[in-house]
């Protein structure tokens, strides 16, 4: 099969790996498409290497296929199922191999490209600010970033769970767009000076980083939360922790691909009951950005690293 491969100068290339085997307990996915993250790239800096189990040097955490093989022991699953996964790497391929438990079914109807890109998105941000964060009707959510793919996920699942969404978009052209995604009206969109002047916020979703990004915990309610899912712009920043006092607030780190194969397992069977019926109704969608083939891999990367971005970079083996 031909699949992205990190080479040992942390450059992307295109090659050839063997089909991969359904053994015990997995199946093997006919990838249709795989979403791209900034994890890929900062794998291939050899910043975030990929958990023991899934290859070292083949990048993409989600995809969205049909299921070619079953392996022995697994139950409930047929060749032919439509299917999407988080999965811990090796998703840039035209085949992979996915532990059972970890997959979801994907709506009738839905495309794809935007199957491919919803595992990751929404799960980081339903651990985030539900399992987390732990986000209610009536709360005050901002979100810095809000127009890339987990910055989007973000928005809708603060919406859907009953908050005052206000999501940080630097780019004027996209707030339209991002203001959109609150089937409800429950989203204003502003731009990163303007943020101040929606304070205070129950939960802050950090999703940029930078040296300055702490700062917004002086934004805070008496006892809000600061989630720190993203530091692209820098994972460095200085805390007025006085600030942090005064409002007796949390600063949380957080990220799913070190997880425990078990810890997987029950954020797998989280989205499967309380978050996929909700793409299935039309009350999540997934915007996506751009989609290439898989031979347009460096295209698809620089689209990743490149600014403007509102929703999934998607390839299309």
């Amino acid at each position: 099969m031909h699949s992205v491969v990190i080479d040992p100068q942390g450059t992307f290339q295109l090659a050839q790996r063997p089909d991969p085997v359904a053994g015990p307990g997995a199946v093997v996915v006919r990838v249709r498409a795989a979403g791209l993250n900034a994890a890929d790239l900062q794998q291939a800096r050899g910043d975030y290497p990929a958990p023991p189990g899934w290859p070292a040097d083949v990048p993409g955490l989600e995809v969205a296929g049909e299921v070619e093989q079953v392996g022995p022991g697994v139950t409930g699953v047929e060749p032919g199922d439509r299917v999407m996964a988080l999965v811990g790497g090796g998703g840039h391929a035209e085949r992979i191999t996915v532990p059972a438990e970890l997959l979801l079914p994907v709506p009738d109807g839905l495309p794809w490209e935007e199957a491919a890109g919803f595992p990751e998105a929404f799960s980081t941000a339903w651990d985030a600010l539900v399992d987390q964060a732990g986000v209610r009707a009536g709360d005050r959510v901002l979100v810095s970033g809000a127009a890339g793919g987990v910055g989007t996920a973000m928005v809708q699942v603060a919406a859907v769970s009953g908050a005052h969404t206000v999501a940080s978009v630097r780019r004027p052209e996209l707030h339209s767009r991002v203001r959109a995604l609150g089937l409800d009206g429950r989203v204003d969109v502003v731009t990163p000076d303007q943020e101040a002047a929606h304070a205070p916020y129950d939960v802050i979703v950090e999703l940029v980083g930078g040296e300055d990004c702490l700062r917004r915990v002086a934004l805070l309610r008496s006892r809000g939360k600061v989630l720190v899912v993203g530091v692209q712009a820098g994972a460095t920043a200085a805390l007025r922790m006085f600030d942090l006092m005064l409002a007796r607030a949390q600063v949380i780190g957080t990220t799913i691909r070190g997880r425990s194969h078990a810890e997987k397992t029950l954020l797998a069977a989280t989205l499967r009951t309380s978050v996929v019926p909700l793409l299935a109704q039309g009350r999540l969608r997934v915007p996506v950005d751009a989609t290439f083939p898989l031979d347009r891999f460096a295209d698809a990367y620089a689209r990743l690293a490149g600014p403007g971005k509102f929703g999934k970079v998607v390839l299309l083996p």
